[in-house]
Formats: C-alpha cells, structure tokens, sequence
C-alpha cells in the first residue's frame, strides 16, 4: 500500500515536471536573444533530467511512470496559448519564474507527503535545483 502511494505521488509530480519541460519549449520557441536563449535551454534540460531520475523511481518500486503532463498539462498548454505568446523576454522570464514558483509549491507539498526516504531525497535534490532555476531567471531580467 505505501509504494502505491509514493508510486502516485510521484508520478503526480513527474507530471508537473513534464508540464514545466513543455512551457520551456515554447519559451524557447519565442525568445530571440541567445544568451536567454541558453538559459531556457538548460533550465529545461535539468527538467528532462529530473524526468528520468523520478521515472527510474518510479520503475524501480514496481510502478508504470506517466509519459506526459496529464489533464493539468494540457490545461497549461491551453493558458498559455490564451496568454499569447510573446516575444518579450522579461515577459517569458517572468512567466518561467511563475512556472517554476508553482512547481516549488507543489513539491513542497509532495515533501510533507508519504514518501518514502530514498524518493524523498530525490524530490529534495529536484527542489533544491528548481530553486536555483529562479535564481538563474532572476539574474536576466532588466
């Protein structure tokens, strides 16, 4: 029963990740300057790591993990379009700064939640990274 539920938990949160790996691709899509260009493009490549880290979790307490970012995803997708997408950097780094507050919040919460010790360390490790991601967009917009 309990690696049922970290098996759920996570792959709640591996789709929060697949959400994130998505909004990048269209920030990316959208900004001219290389160097923000460049930033998007690693922040993004750590989320696809963090895919694969929490999927081989997933995989190795005997679970199946989610390929994509669900309902919730395709509802992010949505807004996004409905936002429009824009051109304006500080636009696109402030939105990836909303995106990657939310996604803290979210794992913040998965942290309080039933995990077991070695998938907890994961979550954190994620965390702590995610953390570092606003600092990194922070530091571009003027």
């Amino acid at each position: 029963m309990e690696k049922e539920k970290t098996i759920k938990e996570l792959n709640e949160f591996l789709q929060g990740i697949y959400i994130a790996i998505h909004g990048y691709e269209r920030y990316i899509q959208h900004v001219e300057d290389q160097k923000i260009k460049t930033v998007l493009q690693q922040i993004q490549q750590d989320h696809k790591q963090h895919a694969i880290r929490i999927a081989e979790r997933i995989q190795n307490l005997g679970g199946v993990p989610v390929e994509d970012g669900g309902m919730k995803g395709k509802m992010a997708d949505m807004m996004m379009r409905m936002n429009g997408a824009t051109d304006n950097p500080n636009f696109i780094l402030k939105d990836a700064m909303r995106g990657e507050e939310n996604g803290i919040k979210m794992s913040e919460k998965l942290v309080r939640g039933d995990l077991d010790e070695c998938s907890l360390q994961i979550v954190k490790q994620v965390l702590e990274k995610d953390r570092h991601h606003l600092e990194q967009l922070q530091q571009h917009i003027q």
